[in-house]
């Protein structure tokens, strides 16, 4: 059994865990003094020590871990994961049967109930990222419960708490069988290449599903598209795919070339016919000025931090910058996808930051399309902040 230890909780937060709020910040808590070792049970208190929730200590950015229950009968045991799971895939059913898309979340932290754990699907296999040391403790219960819920050919795992914020490599093969890699996923009937056993990312963000479809179905064809921050080039494939005259992909990640390539190669598309680059993406944006190159669609979806030898980027100083340098090099009637996946901010200062560079600029536009996170990644009315997801397609006037 767990250690459990009784912890109170301030007069001011009292209300918001009473309501549903499932994450344990370090201000919420009267005493963290007590709390050494990650994975401890937390039963949490008011003042008078009336019962109010149980979790589980676990550091992650976000604070000092996550809630498991509000019913004070409920033990946390492998039993009470099995029942947290089926209910999770229960939901993401409609995506199970639909044969044109075979990747997807199925437990999105803590909007399933599970903070610091993510579970994604693909075809046929189980990949879980744990976010801290704490959630990892349950690792055990977790598979146990997984195995017995869900048919698969294969479990793996990513480990992402380290300190410094890197990647814990490891054998990252859990359980069944292991997969062949590439593995090929579908997604809207796009094929994609994935890899569940190289490194923290698997070739592709699942939670930018929506948007590319969207690109290829309504805004692709006949139009040349500039893909920025490509990693793989997901974005440029389904713009391809949906009629787009070239595409230019570009990334500083030197594996971003054969990823790509092989992006398109598994789509039956001639790379040949594309264009990849290995660049600084503002480096490009200075030579297609200088080349007095535009572009009918500008893909922006940096990372939230990036550094290179002459930048350091972080999109709550310099999107409004990045913006800038994408309205100059975009034709007229033109549309701009601007995205983030930063958690630090809200979709109204996100157009802030839009707003802001296109009367710099001395351009108008208009919001066409906004994406935030697509339904199998469930996010818990309590805490909007999970919501972190924001895509804008923008018409240039």
């Amino acid at each position: 059994m767990k250690q459990e230890m009784t912890v109170k909780v301030n007069d001011k937060f009292k209300a918001a865990y009473a309501a549903g709020y499932p994450l344990i910040e370090k201000e919420a808590l009267m005493d963290t003094q007590m709390l050494k070792e990650e994975g401890a049970l937390l039963r949490l208190t008011d003042a008078q020590g009336r019962f109010l929730a149980r979790g589980y200590y676990g550091k992650q950015n976000k604070g000092l871990g996550w809630i498991w229950t509000r019913n004070e009968e409920e033990s946390i045991d492998q039993a009470f994961m099995e029942r947290k799971l089926a209910k999770s895939i229960n939901r993401r059913q409609p995506y199970f049967d639909d044969p044109a898309t075979t990747a997807f979340r199925v437990v999105n932290g803590e909007g399933d109930g599970f903070g610091g754990l993510t579970i994604d699907y693909y075809a046929g296999y189980y990949l879980l990222s744990w976010y801290s040391e704490g959630i990892y403790t349950f690792k055990a219960d977790i598979i146990a419960a997984l195995q017995n819920v869900v048919e698969f050919k294969g479990i793996y795992e990513k480990k992402r708490f380290d300190t410094k914020g890197q990647y814990i490599e490891d054998d990252d093969f859990v359980a069944g069988e292991r997969g062949e890699f590439p593995l090929i996923v579908k997604e809207n009937g796009m094929n994609y290449a994935i890899y569940l056993n190289d490194g923290a990312m698997t070739g592709i963000f699942l939670d930018q599903r929506d948007v590319r479809r969207t690109i290829r179905d309504t805004y692709a064809k006949g139009k040349t598209v500039l893909n920025t921050f490509s990693y793989t080039g997901a974005f440029s494939v389904a713009a391809a795919l949906g009629g787009a005259a070239k595409t230019t992909s570009v990334d500083l990640a030197k594996r971003s070339s054969s990823k790509t390539i092989e992006q398109f190669s598994v789509n039956g598309i001639d790379y040949e016919q594309q264009d990849i680059l290995v660049m600084d993406v503002f480096n490009y944006f200075k030579y297609a000025k200088r080349k007095e190159l535009k572009f009918d669609m500008v893909i922006l979806d940096p990372p939230s931090f990036a550094r290179s030898k002459k930048y350091t980027f972080s999109t709550s100083k310099d999107y409004t910058n990045l913006m800038r340098e994408a309205i100059a090099i975009t034709e007229k009637n033109g549309i701009i996808v601007a995205s983030t996946n930063s958690a630090s901010f809200g979709m109204k200062k996100f157009k802030g930051f839009i707003d802001k560079a296109f009367k710099e600029e001395g351009k108008k536009y208009s919001i066409v399309e906004e994406f935030t996170l697509p339904a199998d990644f469930r996010v818990q009315k309590e805490f909007k902040e999970g919501d972190y997801l924001k895509v804008l397609f923008l018409k240039l006037k």
